[in-house]
């Protein structure tokens, strides 16, 4: 009871004084705010990378010319560009060598591509990978009708092709089965032989491509000048570290790095991806909880000065109070809450604001929302902490008052 009526004290304090209120409560909102948004952001960001950017499948890396993420500043672009493309031979070997694998693949992309089933077309932004029949697994990519590759397709550089959901949603209408079907990009024809489970993703463009054989590409889109990836499959995540060393060792002898200096080449997985993701946003997030401090000390100030004026105005009812066998404590436990009640109003705004504006990135990205929970609750820690630490003098200076002196005061 002394709860509910200290906090129904306290909004009557906030609707008597709105603009005061609404001035002193706005410190917090914006403080609030900051963090929640950027880090619901963030955690989408993590998510979305977690779910679309990585496709490897579980206890898989990839091999290639170029990191996954540049962390390396301005001139280590020049740096990646200088060394020497990973060949087809040398992914070979990697292939034909790596005994701990489960499965390796080998794979390189064409953009900009138009894909046409008669009248049908899709926009020139398709992507085209050549692959071996590792790269399915290893990119976890799941054949939902046909088949995927065959060692055969890529020998023999089959006209074949599996196709991305979304490339089959735009070219062919619902009642017609893509199986069988001759599709055309820059101007050859290819087979359908498969169609490829939905997967989603960041932007919607993890379903927006079409597999061709590996040899097929270099046939149609030519060979030189392309680097290849390599993606390798550990048997267990026991082994993955020992494959790795394994892959490493072999890569190195096959591009004849010399020993003791580094790879010429970058290896990466989903982990690394995570790792490399939290350590470009580390900064980031460092520097909004910086600012936000900025702006819930602001607030935590007001705070104390809406407080210290309201004990002003409110002497003579606390002298009345006391009069009628209020004890210190209890005119002390009124503001402190009456405090905390004010920087938790601005809170619980800032986070909804937070989590709606964080949720837009969700919404422009057509990935799903996340609410940062340990950061909602850090950020109703935070507001009833300053409620307690800038009212508790108010608090104090009104409990400490003398009754008589208080019921004279006009």
């Amino acid at each position: 009871m002394i709860f509910r009526e200290t906090f129904r004290s306290a909004l009557f304090s906030l609707q008597t004084n709105k603009l005061r209120a609404f001035l002193t409560v706005l410190g917090v909102v914006i403080g609030v705010f900051s963090i929640i948004s950027v880090m619901t952001a963030v955690k989408i960001l993590q998510n979305s990378i977690e779910g679309g950017l990585s496709d490897l499948g579980a206890n898989t890396f990839q091999v290639q010319k170029f990191p996954a993420v540049n962390t390396g500043g301005p001139g280590s672009r020049w740096k990646y560009r200088n060394r020497k493309d990973i060949t087809y031979l040398q992914a070979r070997k990697v292939l034909e060598s790596a005994t701990l694998a489960k499965n390796v693949g080998i794979e390189t992309w064409q953009g900009g591509n138009v894909i046409r089933w008669r009248d049908f077309k899709t926009d020139p932004n398709v992507n085209v990978a050549g692959e071996t029949p590792g790269g399915l697994p290893t990119n976890h990519w799941i054949v939902e009708r046909g088949r995927g590759l065959v060692e055969q397709d890529v020998r023999l550089r089959r006209q074949i092709c599996i196709l991305g959901a979304n490339v089959v949603e735009t070219i062919f209408p619902p009642q017609i089965d893509p199986l069988g079907k001759e599709i055309i990009i820059n101007n050859r024809t290819y087979t359908v032989v498969g169609v490829l489970e939905e997967r989603g993703g960041m932007f919607g463009n993890s379903d927006r491509f079409v597999i061709v054989p590996l040899t097929t590409m270099f046939n149609n889109f030519g060979e030189r000048r392309r680097s290849m990836h390599i993606m390798v499959e550990a048997p267990s995540r026991e082994l993955f570290e020992a494959t790795k060393d394994e892959v490493i060792g072999i890569l190195r002898t096959a591009r004849k790095v010399p020993p003791g200096e580094e790879n010429d080449f970058a290896i990466f997985s989903n982990e690394s991806i995570i790792r490399q993701f939290n350590e470009l946003t580390y900064y980031i997030r460092i520097g909004t909880i910086a600012i936000s401090a900025v702006a819930l000390l602001a607030a935590g100030i007001g705070i104390m000065n809406i407080m210290l004026v309201s004990v002003t105005e409110r002497t003579k009812e606390i002298g009345l109070r006391m009069a009628l066998g209020a004890l210190r404590q209890n005119i002390l436990l009124q503001f402190i809450s009456e405090a905390v009640v004010i920087s938790l109003v601005g809170g619980v705004i800032g986070i909804t604001l937070g989590i709606l504006a964080g949720n837009a990135i969700a919404f422009f990205l057509g990935t799903a929302g996340a609410v940062a929970v340990q950061w909602i609750i850090a950020g109703v820690g935070v507001c009833c902490l300053i409620g307690v630490v800038f009212g508790t003098y108010p608090a104090w200076k009104a409990s400490n008052l003398d009754p008589i002196e208080a019921l004279r005061f006009e």
